[in-house]
């Protein structure tokens, strides 16, 4: 507690869900007890490096199945116009990156690294993994 005001943890990262995935029929890896799932909306983790694995699945998905490999197809399905104000997202995420809307990420751990990052930065409006937890959960489903 700072001066007697408890910090507040974005709901993301409380859930170890730093990508905000919204509860849906797959079972995903780590996640915590259905009696443990209190969250209505998001799912909810075991830690954040399931979090991460789940967020980098769902981008490696992305990029195999439905041929998106750029800030704006990403974009596009990750954080739609029904749901988010995705301009400032697609924005948000090259500002954050370095990559151009339409550059082609590099389809490793290292070039969807920065992108991994911004999505939880964007989502939570912080990003307070340090880069080897991050690699950790990206390393779980990049396997």
């Amino acid at each position: 507690m700072e001066d007697g005001v408890e910090k507040f943890i974005p709901r993301g990262i409380r859930n170890n869900n730093p990508g905000n995935i919204k509860k849906n029929n797959i079972k995903w890896d780590g996640l915590v007890s259905e009696e443990e799932q209190k969250d209505n909306t998001f799912f909810i983790f075991k830690s954040p490096e399931f979090g991460i694995r789940a967020l980098t699945k769902i981008l490696i998905t992305y990029y195999k199945t439905h041929d998106l490999y750029n800030i704006w197809g990403i974009t596009n399905r990750y954080a739609p116009p029904s749901e988010n104000n995705t301009e400032a997202y697609k924005n948000f995420l090259i500002n954050e990156t370095k990559y151009a809307m339409l550059e082609t990420i590099p389809f490793t751990i290292e070039g969807y690294l920065p992108i991994v990052k911004a999505i939880i930065k964007m989502e939570n409006g912080d990003q307070p993994y340090d880069d080897d937890t991050i690699l950790k959960g990206m390393s779980l489903a990049w396997s």
